[in-house]
């Protein structure tokens, strides 16, 4: 559903009550949409480090810079 900003402050209170049942309504302003209000959901848990290891491949040459990109931070080509 898309509702423009005006109709979005008159009717805020239903447009809640729509997402709590699992709509999600956009808002737009003049004719562009602007906003997504969507059912608020709980985070699944804490975060625990690590659970990418072993997917993640870093290539060897990752911290070396090209000469060419040095020479454009140091101001050298335009």
């Amino acid at each position: 559903m898309v509702v423009n900003v005006h109709e979005a402050k008159t009717h805020f209170s239903r447009l809640l009550e729509r997402v709590s049942k699992g709509e999600e309504i956009v808002i737009g302003k003049a004719g562009k949409p602007v906003a997504r209000l969507v059912p608020y959901t709980e985070a699944s848990g804490p975060r625990s480090p690590g659970a990418w290891k072993g997917r993640v491949k870093i290539a060897p040459d990752f911290d070396d810079l090209p000469p060419d990109l040095a020479a454009a931070f140091s101001g050298e080509v335009e």
